[in-house]
């Protein structure tokens, strides 16, 4: 989970309770400052998420890579033990 995910959803729940506060006395300040740190926290989460995926998705295709690459290197070791193999009859 990226720190981005865990502060975005802190703010975001911590707006909830001042609007919802603000909602309860009636003070309009309160419900609008709520708000805006709602909507900064679900911002922020959701720049968390995309992160996170890019991450993955970088981690995904490094394997990917890797297992290519030990493919290819075993090939060329069995061609080198038996350099006939590859050629045509």
């Amino acid at each position: 989970m990226d720190k981005d995910q865990i502060k975005g959803k802190a703010k975001d729940i911590a707006g909830r309770v001042e609007r919802q506060a603000g909602e309860w006395t009636g003070d309009k300040k309160s419900q609008a400052e709520g708000l805006k740190k709602q909507v900064e926290g679900k911002v922020q989460k959701a720049w968390g998420d995309v992160r996170d995926e890019a991450n993955r998705a970088k981690s995904d295709a490094d394997d990917i890579a890797r297992r290519e690459m030990e493919r290819e290197n075993e090939a060329r070791k069995q061609q080198k033990e038996d350099p006939r193999k590859d050629e045509v009859a």
